[in-house]
């Protein structure tokens, strides 16, 4: 026996379904806001994520010399890749350019529900442009769909990394200071954050005060503790991101959420979330924001943002909502009584298929009662039935598998009865 890799998993056709069914409700949504899909290797330099992430990615790294001698990695993530292609082929297209994908990624990490070593990402990356109305609708195109795929409750959180490094600064806080605190405030651990402040040095009340504006969801208290200037065009154009998303694109179900930490060090500026609270502690189902990675890679810096969103955690979430999938259902399914009927049934099979219709055929002769109880395990709407009598006519019985009505009809008409 050959066992599943941890962290694997497989899908049956019923799942697959299910997976396909999503899969083209959001590439839908994509290209209906101007995106276009592109795709890129499952595997990459290992350079390539060490310099995005650091060499402490390479924990979380499926990593391998190949033949030729070079240092290869499955991608665990698809915007380093996303930005490496457009370093070497897209960097003279028109602005902005829409780019969407989906992918599987690898990750070592702990198996649980809703998190795999395998998974599949859906994503996309705006490039060349960084005004308000932009990020208004990406953050809207985010949550629309997840929303268009039948996720009920939906959380978005929207935060701001460049007025989140300001109030560290004015906490006087040093980079490896922010860097302790940066994984506690990822998770919400609030009582650590207080003990930790107080250990650099910072009063009691000053503390305090830290922990009340990273929990704030109202930006009026936000901005008066601001004193710093060189952020306050940076509030202006969140407020106005917020006010378009609002006002024009119609999501007003969201909070502003300071605790919202991405990645620090290429992260910049308006950052988001969105979390189906019932999934419990793996909520997050899409996470996104403003960035710079393009000059890291070697390319001309220009604004660039994106977000991706956790397929696998998609559909967990919406089977866990009770969302009631479509039922794939073949259209015809084919029996033929009797070998010398074979090559007609064939045929008969094939123009069918050449009109579009989903055809399956009886492909082990085994008789009339059997072939039925299979074709309605299949979903199939109608059987075809050719026995003699039928040939002899030039015409087909029609079995209604919902209502269980026959009708005999001529074999040219077929296609017109069952449209």
């Amino acid at each position: 026996m050959f066992n599943l890799p941890r962290g694997t998993r497989d899908f049956s056709s019923k799942e697959m379904q299910k997976r396909r069914y999503i899969e083209e409700i959001m590439r839908s949504t994509f290209n209906s806001y101007g995106y276009n899909e592109i795709q890129t290797p499952t595997f990459e330099t290992l350079e390539l994520f060490k310099a995005k992430s650091g060499q402490e990615i390479m924990e979380e790294l499926y990593f391998f010399k190949d033949k030729g001698n070079r240092d290869l990695a499955l991608r665990p993530e698809l915007t380093a890749p996303v930005i490496r292609f457009y370093v070497d082929k897209l960097q003279m297209e028109p602005k902005p350019i829409k780019l969407f994908y989906f992918g599987n990624c690898y990750r070592y990490d702990r198996p649980q529900k809703g998190r795999y070593r395998e998974f599949r990402q859906a994503g996309c990356e705006i490039i060349g442009t960084n005004s308000p109305q932009a990020y208004a609708e990406l953050i809207t195109l985010a949550y629309k769909i997840l929303e268009n795929s039948g996720v009920a409750d939906l959380k978005l959180n929207i935060g701001n990394l460049t007025i989140l490094s300001s109030i560290f600064n004015q906490y006087k806080l040093t980079r490896d200071q922010q860097k302790y605190l940066i994984p506690l405030i990822d998770k919400s651990l609030f009582d650590d954050i207080l003990i930790a402040l107080k250990d650099f040095g910072i009063k009691s009340a000053d503390a305090e005060n830290l922990i009340d504006l990273l929990q704030s969801t109202d930006l009026k208290t936000i901005k008066n503790f601001l004193k710093d200037d060189s952020v306050k065009n940076e509030i202006e154009q969140l407020e106005q991101t917020l006010r378009l998303l609002e006002k024009a694109f119609g999501i007003k179900n969201y909070q502003i959420q300071m605790n919202i930490v991405r990645g620090l060090d290429y992260y910049k500026g308006i950052v988001f979330e969105i979390e189906a609270p019932i999934l419990g502690a793996e909520k997050q189902l899409c996470g996104g924001g403003a960035y710079e990675l393009i000059s890291l890679f070697g390319g001309r810096e220009a604004p660039s943002a994106g977000f991706a969103i956790g397929f696998d955690r998609t559909i967990v979430a919406l089977e866990s909502e009770n969302y009631e999938f479509p039922i794939t259902k073949l259209d015809i399914y084919v029996i033929p009584l009797g070998e010398d009927i074979i090559e007609i049934a064939i045929q008969i099979v094939q123009t069918l298929r050449n009109k579009g219709f989903t055809v399956d055929l009886d492909l082990l002769n085994r008789g009339l009662g059997k072939s039925l109880k299979y074709a309605s395990s299949l979903n199939a709407k109608n059987v075809i039935i050719i026995g003699s009598n039928e040939i002899e006519q030039d015409s087909v019985t029609i079995r209604d598998m919902e209502t269980g009505k026959q009708k005999l009809i001529k074999i040219k008409d077929i296609a017109e009865f069952i449209c």
